[in-house]
């Protein structure tokens, strides 16, 4: 596809991958080194970002964190594994076909059993566009608020009517938001999300105790406490009360651009009080004054609901792919094993 050539540097030198985080327009917290340190310091993974230099002046960083342990031909590495959000690459320049292409045969070449990549959905159209055969590419949608023109415009532009008349109402209900920078309201988060655990497991027609335990392996508070500690005031916790008690609780990484990663609710409070509007009115709110390009949304699946959610904040629907460079076809097993066992638990999606 090109005849560019490709320097290599790992893991990538954090002064390189500070300044192009800090030029790339579309920069996420999670492509940070602090991102990698905050995965590092839970266990069982090391740094293995990349730093590419390109014959036509194009550095790119690939955020990237390899299995602790095993030997380069046995190790597994993902920008990033499951549950820790968006990879991919950040790049001083505009990023074109021609490198994603470049990086996909770099990739190919290395003894790692296998790469993935879930890159920015902003770019997903770019990778779309460099990928090489024999790379194996999972479809998915994340949907992303345009921040540009400031609050004003979102809330007059944006927004559809639903959603302003629910912040009204959410803002006449009496609840109490706070927005933590510390971890301080890290237990009150993990305690909504457990119960969010079980009603995810309810509406999946998953059994409560496999429901909880895969929620506890996926997102355990030692994770939020690792990324607290490492982003400081990156990571915004926004709580609602309402009479004391806690009724729903947003994670917000905020940088250049803010990513809602995580939520979760007492539904017998935030249902009435309509909670979670008012939360998402305000995290949005401070993203704008803090000069956010993006309010991203996070990844959408099948579910429409959610899909429909989102939509009423003016957040786009943006399709790309996860990419895997795979020496066995893991994707297809691990495909075929998830199907079995959630026909046998009689799981349902969204």
């Amino acid at each position: 596809m090109n005849r560019l050539s490709l320097q290599v540097t790992c893991p990538a030198p954090r002064a390189v991958w500070h300044e192009i985080s800090q030029t790339d327009p579309l920069a996420l917290v999670q492509q940070t080194p602090d991102w990698v340190e905050a995965i590092c310091a839970t266990g069982g993974y090391v740094d293995a970002s990349r730093l590419y230099e390109t014959s036509d002046g194009q550095q790119m960083i690939l955020p990237m964190v390899r299995t602790q342990g095993l030997s380069r031909a046995l190790s597994f590495e993902a920008s990033f594994p499951a549950a820790w959000g968006y990879g991919g690459l950040l790049a001083r320049q505009p990023l074109r076909p021609e490198h994603i292409n470049l990086i996909f045969t770099e990739l190919q070449a290395r003894a790692s059993l296998r790469t993935s990549i879930r890159p920015n959905p902003l770019n997903g159209v770019v990778w779309a566009a460099g990928w090489r055969p024999g790379v194996v590419k999972l479809p998915r949608v994340a949907h992303v608020l345009d921040l540009t023109g400031g609050f004003e415009t979102v809330w007059a532009k944006r927004f559809d009517g639903k959603t302003r008349n629910q912040i009204r109402k959410a803002e006449r209900a009496g609840l109490v938001v706070e927005c933590d920078t510390t971890g301080r309201l890290l237990p009150v988060f993990y305690q909504l999300l457990e119960h969010s655990f079980e009603r995810w497991g309810q509406q999946h027609h998953e059994p409560r105790a496999l429901a909880r335990w895969r929620g506890h392996q996926r997102d355990p508070l030692t994770k939020f406490q690792a990324i607290a500690a490492a982003l400081g005031e990156g990571c915004r916790v926004w709580v609602a009360w309402h009479e004391g008690r806690p009724a729903a609780s947003i994670l917000v990484l905020q940088g250049a651009n803010a990513h809602y990663t995580r939520g979760a609710m007492d539904k017998e409070l935030a249902g009435p009080t309509v909670a979670n509007d008012l939360l998402h009115h305000l995290a949005i709110q401070e993203a704008c004054r803090a000069g956010c390009r993006a309010y991203h949304m996070g990844e959408s699946g099948t579910s429409t609901a959610l899909a429909h959610f989102k939509r009423r904040f003016g957040a786009a629907p943006h399709p790309y792919a996860e990419y895997r460079v795979e020496k066995l076809p893991f994707t297809t097993l691990d495909q075929r094993l998830r199907g079995a066992v959630k026909r046998m638990i009689g799981f349902k999606d969204a």
